[in-house]
């Protein structure tokens, strides 16, 4: 007699499914955000008379064309920091990267109206140089400098992670590392010889696509491209940290063993995101020149890196929304303190980092979160009606 085996039995795993790209209120408020930048920003700035209340100065528009280069950085810091677990203390040399390919394009651009009338940069003719580097060759092509804004921050980032994850550098090592890679590229910038205008930089700037930068037009229109460049980075984020790509991400940043162990190659998707993250920093810098009319090594220092890991902690990590605002706050903060108290800004800067840390680990975002989860948790007044299909039960109280 033949023992019939038994059926299998196939277990069906239910994959969680992903999360829709923006709630309703989250929709409405990028709407919104979208509508300020586009509409309502460029009419205070351009149509309503300075003497009103309601006009928005070019100091204004400069200030806050700046802050959203700052918050697509801190946005690029989330990704890395927030959901993948890896801080980066050198974040500011690819947002250098990107403004100093605009800032060489900007500087051809300024052509025979320079001080010595030349078509070299007016640094160039000054260090008595008679042609053009090999690494400006395709610095009058506006094109081409798109394509280099991209490019620049992206290999030199995929080149150092590359080596670095392979060799499973992480943590604090990680951290000392780009800085003192941001660090050691300052150092070559601030070299004459290296044809990037040495301490001086490049500044000076005149025209872009041939049309003066200096009237109020073309700073709102750098001004819109900026908001819609924040706002369309926020999208691609938000849609990478929902996907299948997103979670990998935040297990790699809780447990990372446990991913390989699973079957997962955490190097590629930590260089993927490390890549993307450069890029974005490329693009905000290659936005922050012609608004800030500046470029200089300055921009390399550790401590702009820092900064950037400041925005992203104030603001709460692993939100998105988050380090946008923490952006705004701290860079807010120190524009009017620079002003009222210079002394004092760095002070306040150490000291909101310490109370963030031990006080607000999940940053503003965080505690808004808990605020409002404290207000559902209390429910609805004592004299609220009791709900429909039951009956209120009276327990204890004074003259029960």
């Amino acid at each position: 007699m033949m023992m019939r085996e038994p059926p299998a039995v196939v277990l069906a795993v239910q994959l969680p499914k992903r999360s829709p790209l923006l709630t309703r209120r989250g929709w409405t408020a990028f709407l919104v955000a979208l509508v300020l930048v586009c509409a309502v920003a460029p009419v205070l700035n351009l149509v309503v008379p300075p003497g009103s209340v309601f006009h928005m100065s070019d100091y204004a528009v400069a200030l806050v064309g700046k802050i959203m280069c700052y918050a697509i950085c801190a946005l690029a810091m989330d990704l890395i920091w927030g959901y993948t677990g890896i801080l980066s203390l050198g974040h500011g040399l690819f947002f250098a990267l990107g403004g100093y390919v605009m800032g060489m394009y900007l500087m051809r651009q300024i052509g025979r109206d320079g001080h010595y009338k030349s078509e070299l940069p007016d640094f160039m003719v000054f260090l008595d140089w008679k042609q053009l580097p090999w690494h400006w060759t395709f610095s009058d092509s506006f094109l081409a400098t798109c394509l280099l804004v991209v490019a620049v921050p992206g290999i030199v980032a995929f080149v150092f992670g590359f080596f670095a994850f392979r060799s499973r550098i992480k943590g604090v090592y990680f951290s000392i590392i780009t800085q003192a890679l941001t660090f050691a590229a300052m150092l070559l910038f601030f070299r004459n010889e290296t044809g990037f205008g040495g301490n001086n930089g490049f500044t000076d700037f005149k025209r872009i696509l041939g049309i003066s930068i200096q009237t109020p037009q073309a700073r709102m229109v750098l001004f819109v491209l900026t908001g819609v460049t924040l706002l369309g980075f926020y999208l691609a984020a938000r849609w990478l940290v929902t996907a299948k790509f997103g979670r990998v991400l935040q297990a790699v940043r809780d447990a990372e063993s446990r991913v390989m162990f699973s079957g997962y190659n955490p190097v590629g998707y930590k260089l993927t995101i490390w890549t993307i993250s450069a890029v974005m920093c490329g693009v905000a810098g290659a936005l922050y020149v012609p608004q800030v009319g500046i470029i200089n090594p300055g921009e390399m220092s550790p401590a702009n890196s820092i900064e950037i890991a400041i925005w992203a902690a104030v603001g709460g990590r692993a939100t998105l929304v988050g380090p946008i605002a923490g952006a705004f706050l701290v860079s807010g903060a120190k524009s009017w303190l620079t002003v009222a108290a210079p002394e004092f800004w760095l002070y306040f800067l150490g000291a909101l980092f310490i109370a963030v840390t031990l006080f607000l680990p999940d940053g503003v975002v965080g505690l808004a979160r808990k605020l409002r989860r404290a207000g559902r948790i209390a429910g609805p007044p004592q004299d609220a009606p009791a709900p429909s299909g039951g009956s209120a039960k009276h327990v204890g109280g004074p003259g029960s």
